[in-house]
């Protein structure tokens, strides 16, 4: 391993890299001091961090592994360290892991992510001092990287807080358990859903036609420059994430509601169908998302900015709920959610749920659908919501999903007839193209 020191850039005076490294440490100290979504904390930095686009690429991509990896990262760096990290320390812990992450993860040869760390630490003041600490330490992890990833793998659960690892392995059992952390562990595929012709955009994208009708791309090229984008022929949309609306089956001329609709892939896919579509959200500027990717889809919607939870409006033929949750169905696309959730973020989300499902309820007209989707792979923001809503509304009775509305996929349909999808399932070409997010779904008929 080299320890060559790069020359800086005569633009910025920095080496080459750093502002990268540096923007991924700050992003990774906010996250998990403040609990605040990784997407969100780029999307408010990366405008004044003046990056270009590949170090702006480079720099999500360190943060998004540094999660994604943040238990085998951690003990790596705690059993190498013989007092533990140091307190009071400023960005040292944050800087060692977006470092440790090139090292063990990333395709970054050694020197570069050794010697800009330690740039990093030298540059902050709190962090200076260890700077001897932090530099044999991460030379260490270099000559060890072998003996760190082949520990990782014989412990599947090594990425997973112990109170994950406890929730999957009761709900799902042992062996399903261990499935889904070691999928979190892969690239997610990107999937999307297309206005008409699933077939004929699978081949012009080169992408796989889903059992499901989503199309799921084998590239990884910007989205925006493909085929079709411009001229709204499909949006992104995990496969999984598409399945609600087609336990909906909506009708053209329908009048549908959908509930906390934002982003906006469940709208397109009413509003394509030809349904009379609501899209109600409590946020305005998701749903000015929503409302630019509907005019590029060329689709319409009305939109309303209100809290579903208190909402009223004349009754609906069907009202799609895709409440709020803890999002653990999508660690494998947002790696942060594994560490920025706890038990009683799901315990407090779970109150919520239950209120927007009886908001949702008195919505639906006499014979309507409710369909109360989460992409979370806790039963108490699923299973358990829906068995606690039946009991307050004898009104209402499930209508079980049968294999042939998704796909023929049996193995995503629960013992009840709801939709209960595992990271896991849906083996493909490879381990990146296999799999699907988290999602639970159960279908409602008022009576």
């Amino acid at each position: 391993m080299s320890s060559t020191t790069q020359e800086p850039s005569p633009e910025t005076g920095d080496a080459p890299g750093l502002p990268a490294r540096r923007l991924a440490a700050v992003v990774i100290d906010e996250v998990l001091r403040a609990r605040v979504a990784l997407d969100e904390t780029l999307e408010r930095l990366l405008p004044a961090s003046g990056l270009d686009a590949a170090d702006a690429a480079l720099a999500r991509a360190i943060a998004i592994t540094a999660f994604r990896r943040l238990g085998t990262i951690r003990q790596a760096l705690d059993e190498r360290l013989d007092r533990g990290s140091p307190r009071h320390s400023g960005l040292f812990e944050p800087i060692l892991t977006a470092a440790a992450a090139q090292i063990l993860f990333l395709d970054v040869p050694d020197h570069a992510a050794v010697d800009l760390a330690i740039r990093q630490l030298h540059e902050d003041p709190r962090s200076a001092r260890y700077t001897a600490l932090g530099n044999a330490l991460l030379r260490r992890l270099a000559r060890e990287r072998e003996t760190v990833l082949r520990e990782a793998q014989a412990d599947p659960f090594r990425d997973v807080p112990e109170w994950l690892a406890d929730s999957w392995s009761s709900a799902y059992g042992d062996e399903a358990a261990r499935a889904i952390a070691l999928s979190h562990r892969e690239e997610p595929p990107l999937d999307i859903s297309v206005q008409s012709d699933a077939a004929g955009w699978a081949e012009k994208l080169d992408g796989i036609l889903l059992p499901t009708g989503s199309v799921r791309l084998r590239g990884r090229q910007s989205i925006t420059a493909l085929p079709g984008f411009s001229e709204g022929q499909w949006w992104v949309q995990d496969a999984a994430a598409a399945l609600p609306v087609r336990l909906i089956s909506p009708a053209p001329g329908e009048r549908i509601a959908d509930l906390c609709a934002a982003p906006g892939g469940k709208t397109a896919q009413l509003a394509a169908a030809g349904a009379q579509v609501t899209a109600l959200d409590r946020s305005a500027p998701r749903l000015k998302r929503l409302k630019a990717n509907l005019d590029r889809l060329g689709l319409e919607a009305r939109i309303v900015t209100a809290d579903a939870a208190t909402w009223t409006d004349e009754p609906f033929d069907a009202v799609l709920l895709d409440a709020p949750c803890s999002a653990t169905g999508t660690i494998r696309r947002h790696p942060d959610v594994a560490w920025t959730k706890t038990e009683e973020d799901r315990d407090r989300l779970g109150a919520l749920q239950a209120r927007l499902l009886d908001a949702a309820a008195a919505l639906v007209a006499p014979g309507g659908r409710l369909v109360y989707c989460t992409c979370s792979l806790e039963p108490q923001e699923g299973e358990s919501q829906v068995e606690a809503f039946l009991e307050r509304h004898p009104q209402f009775r499930r209508s079980p999903v049968s294999a042939h509305e998704i796909g023929d996929l049996a193995a995503g349909i629960d013992a009840h007839g709801d939709l209960r999808t595992l990271p896991h399932q849906l083996p493909g070409e490879t381990p990146r193209l296999s799999g699907w997010a988290g999602f639970y779904a159960s279908r409602l008929i008022r009576l």
